[in-house]
């Protein structure tokens, strides 16, 4: 049993209520010193096919019970959460490399809040009518059956609950396929709700690998929806292997976001909001990695932003003064130090950063390239670590131009003065954009992308419509004529 930080971790799946052994492991590694962290259950088709008969069989008694015989059950789920609250920051920040003080006082809270917020939410989900004068129609959320979670390394707790909170507030049952490269805080998760009494097979956790077990679980003909979060390439593959039953599918993919500089934005707060983009190394999907800044303000931005970037502490992410933390793996960090030196190669100018850090063996100094052209490979690829790229533009028209010509549609920035900065961003092609802010989030609020970022919105009834079969009871205001339905 791995002991991370003075937390003792099971390394096995959750099946059915069980904690179930696996035949063979796979080693997860310490992004900050490249220690071998834990060796971890690898999932077998026998455990995949355990945890959708325990989820199958137990999905008849969770859905029955309605949102209010739910509802105590998930409130004691987020309340073991937050008892382990040191322990599951502290296991993420040292598996994932995520900022410790992010998880403390950020990360961990939302993640209890995405249970009991849609736990409340599902109270009101039976009460949609609509009214038309020959009927009245009573929208019924039926939960869909086994639903399979599969989510990245970059924000497994979060993430993890995030699609847990609306499918099992809605009736459905559970598995979880946690990150090969970050999955110990899942198995922290799978104990605090097994504390809080969920029925077995409710919750099931199986570890493991995308190509093996994570399509083991994607092809399964018994699984009736699949919430993923990662690459797009990853989501093509699930796409394909979840066709062959017509197994709905959510995916919220990658970025290249925009973010949008006009000569009336608040300089400074632009540039303070933009050295943001690095915390977490810039392996963050929504994060704006595209400045594209008025060509009137551009020296000064660059000037601004440089400092605020430079200022920035890169370090160990278990100091909660850390701001920006280590890439995954030496794969990651190859990954990005390619995209610069090609980059560089074709003629991109190099602003700051540009080199590894000396931090540590996996830190990248947070980057700014400029002088590159749009159908550059570092202007249209997602890097997803701390590289930047910076373009200017003459007029608003050209600004919404460039924004829009990438394959991805995510997110987005825009600072400006308000009317005009709304003007911009209503005609950026993406699933959010924040004006004058970055980063603020709600719940009942959609989330998600468009082109090759994603399919499907997640938040408020956006999940509750994705996770259910939404039936319609129609009831006539009038005597039934037959002969008048069938024209």
């Amino acid at each position: 049993m791995p002991n991370i930080q003075g937390h003792a971790l099971n390394d096995s799946h959750y099946i059915g209520g069980l904690w179930v052994e696996g035949k063979s492991y796979f080693k997860v590694f310490s992004p900050t010193d490249g220690k071998n962290l834990a060796e971890i259950s690898c999932g077998s088709a026998e455990n995949v096919n355990a945890a959708v008969i325990a989820a199958h069989e137990a999905f008849p008694f969770w859905s029955s019970l309605g949102a209010h015989g739910r509802l105590p059950y998930l409130k004691r789920f987020a309340d073991e959460i937050g008892k382990r609250k040191d322990a599951i920051c502290e296991v993420e920040s040292c598996d994932a490399g995520i900022l410790l003080s992010r998880l403390k006082h950020g990360i961990l809270p939302r993640s209890m809040l995405n249970i009991t917020w849609f736990a409340e939410a599902a109270l009101n989900l039976q009460d949609s009518t609509i009214e038309t004068p020959q009927a009245s129609h009573y929208l019924k959320y039926d939960p869909a059956g086994v639903c399979a979670i599969i989510t990245p390394w970059n924000a497994p707790l979060m993430l993890t609950t995030w699609k847990l909170g609306p499918a099992l507030a809605s009736g459905n049952t559970c598995i979880i396929k946690p990150p090969e490269l970050a999955p110990l805080s899942s198995a922290l998760l799978a104990e605090a709700a097994d504390a809080a009494g969920l029925p077995p097979g409710v919750l099931n956790m199986v570890h493991g690998n995308g190509a093996a077990t994570g399509s083991l679980l994607t092809s399964d003909p018994r699984i009736r929806r699949i919430s993923f979060t990662g690459s797009v390439s990853t989501a093509q593959e699930i796409s394909k292997s979840a066709a062959e039953n017509l197994t709905p599918c959510s995916l919220e993919l990658g970025g290249k976001s925009p973010f949008i500089v006009l000569d009336d934005a608040d300089i400074d707060l632009a540039a303070r909001t933009g050295a943001l983009m690095y915390r977490n190394a810039t392996q963050v999907c929504l994060a704006g990695t595209r400045f594209l800044v008025h060509k009137n303000i551009y020296d000064q931005f660059v000037e601004r932003m440089k400092a605020y970037s430079l200022n920035l502490k890169v370090g160990n992410p278990q100091n909660e003064s850390t701001e920006v933390g280590p890439l995954i793996n030496a794969k990651q960090l190859e990954k990005v130090k390619g995209y610069v030196n090609r980059a560089i190669a074709q003629g991109a100018e190099v602003l700051w950063g540009g080199v590894e850090h000396d931090a540590g063996a996996l830190f990248y100094t947070p980057t700014m390239l400029s002088n590159v052209n749009q159908n550059d490979e570092i202007v249209q690829e997602e890097v997803f670590g701390p590289v930047l790229v910076i373009q200017s533009f003459q007029s608003d028209e050209e600004a919404i131009l460039l924004a829009n010509n990438t394959k991805y549609g995510l997110g987005g920035v825009c600072f400006g003065e308000t009317k005009r900065a709304l003007t911009v961003a209503n005609q950026v092609k993406t699933g959010f954009i924040w004006v004058n802010s970055f980063g603020i989030r709600d719940l009942a609020a959609p989330f998600g992308g468009c082109k090759n970022s994603g399919i499907g919105r997640e938040g408020g009834n956006w999940s509750f419509d994705f996770f259910c079969d939404v039936k319609d009871v129609i009831l006539p205001k009038t005597i039934f004529n037959p002969s008048f339905a069938q024209r």
